[in-house]
């Protein structure tokens, strides 16, 4: 079997999505995620241009080889663009294997470690108030695990809250970035009697999480991790920009609130010194940033060393086939933990087939070849690229400052 082409679609079904189809000789397709929120042309460029030509004529059976043939081959090696292009040739042949030999990809990376996979979704509100009504709307449909976040008197934008009241859709289309702003003291202050109430409402038994969006200094994540310990989450998400992994030894001392971090990771290295330290519990690098199954199960076989479980990003400003192929991941290893999971608007399955099935909080996974997922072509069409930013995020005094 041979490589015979491939061809990027960028289109935009309620988002903008970036998949890669590759072609065999024998008639097999296997398709691949390679959207990067807010720049994703460079990556379609970036593959039409420079990886595609390398993989025509290859065997898509070699992914050992021909992922290390476009990490190392490229000399610049590491970043968003390249890791998320590498990620998506070789989730797609991933699937071309799955469907040439007739199997479900997870019985091609291990087999069946578990025969359901716990995801957790998001509710938000503008106050505590209506986050209260999100979290009983979302746990009424089944969710076990939820994600909480509101908005913080004071501060007229704050990441994880929609402007609409509706799912959190954080791109902006436009020429140029949207701008927020934030105050941590206001933030720090407020948080855990939203939690508090939380508990109070709904008891001990649901997962929550939350996400802090790198907002926080060491220290402060110190301070927010204390004082969330009687709320006991399930983890507390992307406190720290993370670059400097020794944050996290200072963070540790101080607090045993789990921590879980890594969804703008794109290589082990990112993580390496979090997970062999034991400053994390989850790592959330995703299949389709962190250069695909190739590299993430790598990633998952050193974190199982140190008791460090998986928790991949999963928002839907990634497509189903990223999803598909996270499903797949968390199905075959020992150390999965969680599926981040935000649904998709009517128009983004219109276009996307996912086979995988989720019911009570729970996906199941496909026994379909490949990774399940497909695409209706033509209807994608319908949908034209359209630029969009993230936001950027200042302090109160005007400082640039993390989003």
């Amino acid at each position: 079997m041979k490589i015979v082409n491939a061809k990027v679609i960028v289109c935009s079904p309620g988002r903008n999505f970036v998949t890669i189809k590759i072609e065999t000789d024998e008639g097999i397709y296997g398709l691949g995620d390679a959207t990067l929120n807010g720049r994703e042309l460079a990556v379609a460029t970036y593959l039409e241009e420079y990886l595609i030509p390398c993989v025509i004529d290859r065997d898509p059976f070699d992914t050992e080889d021909i992922w290390n043939y476009l990490y190392r081959g490229v000399y610049w090696r590491r970043g968003a663009v390249n890791m998320t292009a590498i990620g998506a040739i070789d989730m797609a042949l991933w699937d071309i294997k799955g469907k040439a030999l007739g199997v479900p990809v997870y019985k091609l990376i291990g087999g069946k470690s578990r025969h359901k996979l716990l995801a957790y979704t998001h509710a938000q509100g503008m106050d505590i108030d209506e986050t209260i009504e999100k979290v009983s709307e979302t746990i009424n449909k089944g969710f076990k695990a939820i994600r909480v976040q509101s908005g913080v008197p004071g501060i007229e934008k704050i990441y994880g809250i929609a402007k609409d009241g509706g799912a959190y859709e954080p791109a902006i289309k436009g020429n140029k970035p949207d701008e927020e702003l934030w105050s941590t003291e206001k933030y720090l202050n407020y948080l855990p009697d939203l939690f508090k109430r939380v508990r109070k409402e709904f008891g001990e038994d649901i997962h929550l999480l939350h996400d802090a969006h790198h907002r926080l200094t060491s220290i402060e994540t110190a301070r927010l991790g204390k004082s969330l310990e009687p709320y006991h989450l399930f983890w507390l998400e992307d406190t720290v920009a993370a670059e400097n992994q020794q944050n996290f030894e200072l963070i540790r001392q101080h607090t045993t609130t789990p921590l879980a971090v890594g969804e703008i990771f794109n290589t082990i290295f990112d993580c390496q010194h979090l997970i062999t330290r034991q400053l994390i519990d989850y790592i959330r690098m995703t299949i389709a940033h962190g250069g695909g199954l190739t590299p993430m199960l790598k990633i998952a076989n050193l974190a199982g060393l140190y008791g460090v479980r998986t928790g991949c990003h999963g928002p839907s400003d990634l497509s189903p086939i990223n999803l598909g192929a996270c499903l797949h991941f968390g199905t075959a290893i020992n150390n999965f933990g969680i599926q981040e999971y935000m649904g998709y608007v009517p128009e983004t399955k219109e276009v996307f087939d996912f086979k995988h099935q989720f019911d009570e909080g729970h996906f199941y996974p496909s026994e379909e070849p490949g990774l399940g997922v497909d695409m209706d072509f033509d209807k994608a069409k319908k949908y034209r690229y359209e630029r969009a930013f993230l936001p950027i995020n200042r302090l109160e005094d005007g400082t640039l400052y993390h989003w």
